[in-house]
């Protein structure tokens, strides 16, 4: 993919929509100019809530997730979407008509050591810098 002038949004899925895909939507809308693209999470099979591990992960590295309750990928959600990003879901991987896709293989950090959880986080993180630095869809430093 390469930078356009056109807006694109970026949908980030996995299983239950409480872990990897939470923390690639909170480390993209976080790096990514929102006039150039914005992220959206969800999963397959939805869990009930967001795993705990991941929120006090995020929470240290100072980007937090979105706490509401995991949404099921719908054709409604993923409308108008450019690309679909997912990330270990294996045979259960959603395709969305219309958008390129990127299969990240990380794993689930449900249940993780706070260790695991950080290694986890900062795999994401790196995949999703340079998903943002090769678009170009980098938020300008302010000043």
């Amino acid at each position: 993919m390469s930078a356009m002038s056109t807006f694109k949004k970026v949908v980030f899925a996995c299983v239950h929509n409480a872990g990897r895909s939470r923390m690639a939507e909170a480390f993209f809308n976080a790096m990514a100019d929102p006039r150039l693209a914005r992220a959206i999470s969800a999963g397959t099979e939805p869990s009930t809530a967001v795993h705990p591990e991941v929120r006090v992960s995020m929470e240290e590295a100072g980007v937090p997730v979105d706490m509401t309750a995991p949404q099921l990928l719908t054709a409604e959600l993923a409308a108008g979407a450019s690309l679909l990003v997912t990330l270990g879901c294996g045979e259960s991987c959603p395709v969305i008509p219309g958008a390129a896709r990127l299969d990240w293989p990380v794993p689930d950090p449900e249940g993780m050591s706070r260790g695991g959880t950080r290694e986890v986080r900062e795999h994401v993180r790196a995949h999703v810098e340079t998903l943002v630095r090769e678009n170009g869809w980098l938020r300008k430093p302010k000043g």
